[in-house]
């Protein structure tokens, strides 16, 4: 009988160690460089990519209007270092991997076309409302003196 409680318990904790160590993974990608981030996230499965996306977006949503302003604002600080690795990482990049790159952007857009195509008319209303909330955000975030782009006419796109 304790040798059954010593497999059943074994096997429990065995059946945890994966989702607790890819939890502490998940805290430490935000103390990744942009380079081991993504390394890390192009070895993980599919399944742990969702995973992984949908960790990160319960732990936004459970933030604060504080915390989000301040994980926003760390964002901005370090925009220009992440995109100087991007542009780097693509100038290091062989044609053939810029090909395939933006072909996998060709298809996300495809994706993306497709789904708005097929939404129905409340739900274009909702996404659009949910667009404009977020660029509303945004705005706030550009100096008054700075123009944003778009048609002048129409306001901000």
């Amino acid at each position: 009988m304790n040798t059954l409680r010593l497999i059943l318990a074994a096997s429990g904790l065995a059946l945890l160690l994966p989702s607790v160590s890819f939890a502490d993974v998940a805290d430490g990608l935000d103390e990744m460089s942009p380079e081991e981030r993504r390394e890390y996230v192009q070895s993980l499965s599919e399944e742990d990519r969702q995973q992984l996306r949908e960790q990160k977006r319960a732990e936004w949503q459970a933030m604060s209007d504080e915390e989000r302003r301040a994980a926003r604002d760390r964002y901005q600080r370090n925009r220009d270092k992440n995109r100087a690795a991007m542009r780097q990482n693509w100038e290091n990049m062989s044609e053939e991997e810029r090909a395939a790159a933006r072909q996998q952007y060709k298809e996300r857009e495809a994706q993306r076309r497709e789904i708005w195509n097929n939404m129905s008319d409340e739900e274009k209303a909702v996404a659009r409302e949910r667009m404009q909330e977020q660029r509303g955000m945004n705005k706030g975030k550009r100096g008054k003196d700075k123009q944003g782009r778009g048609d002048p006419q129409r306001g901000q796109q």
